[in-house]
């Protein structure tokens, strides 16, 4: 025969300041946690979200990004006129061909200085990459020293604010206008006119990148297979998601790693307060335990019901947790410069459905551990015993 629920319920109102000093040391604990796979969860999102599926992205043959990437003009034309890219209404290829360079511009929390992508893009890259939107000011205008820049990294950095002039490989460029990418990478990043570029930074020729779009994303293999074969070229071509996901190098693991090591550190102690408390509980419980088994409650039930409580106090504050760290870091920017573009990359802080299942599923295991020994201890004390203590 079972303890119903309402029994667990109901002890655990009866004992409110016991229960409330271990759902918030609980909660702590996998508030912790969850702000930390969140870091992870923004880190992967931003970059995930940077291409788009129906896009390629061609570099140099065996080149880890943009930056050491670098094709003629002649050859990013070959790739480019292939029938399996598409094209828009005037038959122009839906590609661009684009020049990369990191510029340094100091943060607005520290003064040190920061690593910003500094991307010359064609006017078919606002075609090719149909997220980006100008919020505020204005786009540059072909063939002049005008950049926009993408709204996180001016918030981030110092004199990228419309109307200034920042200073690029000695030349003035004025910041025109504020740009959203629907929170991809592309935010940390400043945009100016391939044309006046390319020149201005000693690219005459050539590109790091060609971005362009594919009539079928289901041709990228072949068409990638093809490129590779192509001695004359020397080139590759990776789906434009799969490439910015990849430049996180190792960082999202470290990420992951980090949350990992914190979480066992501090779980150790919250797992030891449960216990305790779950002990203080069976300790002021004797006789109820005694008479429960008096009225033929057996010992699997009564080890059952006291897991169950210690598993319903761990969850409300895994619930508690995920809401502190829902109203405290969710959305909240950081950056992280550990990729394989070696720049600046913003991102905010993301609480997804699958972190908040984590955090609680963390709690659960907690409460789970910390209440199985004094629910043994119980779910063994001999009747007489118990019937005995006060």
């Amino acid at each position: 025969m079972a303890l119903p629920v309402m029994y667990n319920v109901r002890n655990l109102g009866q004992r409110w300041k016991v229960t409330l000093l271990a759902v918030f040391g609980i909660a702590l604990v996998v508030a912790v946690f969850v702000a930390l796979l969140s870091m992870e969860a923004g880190f992967r999102i931003s970059l995930r979200s940077t291409g788009s599926p129906l896009n390629g992205i061609v570099t140099q043959r065996g080149s880890m990004s943009e930056l050491t990437s670098w094709m003629r003009i002649e050859d990013a034309n070959v790739v480019m006129v292939d029938p399996r890219v598409a094209r828009d209404s005037a038959g122009a290829p839906l590609a661009s061909c684009e020049v990369v360079i990191l510029t340094t511009r100091p943060k607005r929390t520290d003064g040190q200085p920061a690593n910003v992508t500094f991307r010359g893009v064609s006017p078919m890259a606002f075609k090719v990459r149909n997220g980006i939107k100008v919020v505020q000011g204005r786009s540059f205008t072909p063939g002049l020293y005008e950049v926009i820049v993408g709204k996180k990294m001016a918030e981030r950095v110092t004199g990228l604010d419309i109307g200034s002039t920042i200073s690029v490989q000695k030349k003035d460029w004025k910041v025109v206008g504020l740009f959203d990418a629907g929170g991809s990478s592309f935010e940390s990043e400043i945009w100016g006119d391939y044309n006046a570029m390319a020149p201005a930074v000693g690219r005459n020729g050539g590109c790091e990148s060609l971005t362009l779009r594919l009539q079928d994303p289901e041709t990228l293999p072949a068409f990638d297979k093809e490129v590779r074969a192509n001695p004359r070229v020397q080139l590759q071509l990776d789906s434009e998601p799969k490439y910015y996901e990849n430049l996180a190098g190792g960082t999202a693991q470290a990420l992951l790693g980090l949350a990992a090591f914190v979480s066992i550190v501090m779980s150790i102690g919250a797992v030891f307060g449960a216990m305790n408390t779950m002990y203080a509980i069976v300790s002021q419980r004797t006789r109820e335990i005694g008479t429960l088994r008096a009225l033929g409650f057996s010992r699997f039930s009564i080890l059952f019901s006291f897991v169950l409580e210690s598993v319903l106090l761990a969850a409300l504050g895994g619930v508690l947790g995920c809401l502190l760290a829902f109203l405290t870091v969710n959305g909240l920017t950081t950056a992280t410069g550990q990729t394989n573009s070696f720049s600046e990359l913003v991102f905010a802080f993301q609480i997804t459905p699958p972190v908040v299942a984590i955090g609680i599923g963390f709690a659960v295991l907690m409460g789970f551990v910390g209440g199985l020994l004094p629910a043994v201890r119980a779910s063994r004390m001999p009747i007489t015993t118990a019937l005995r203590e006060a």
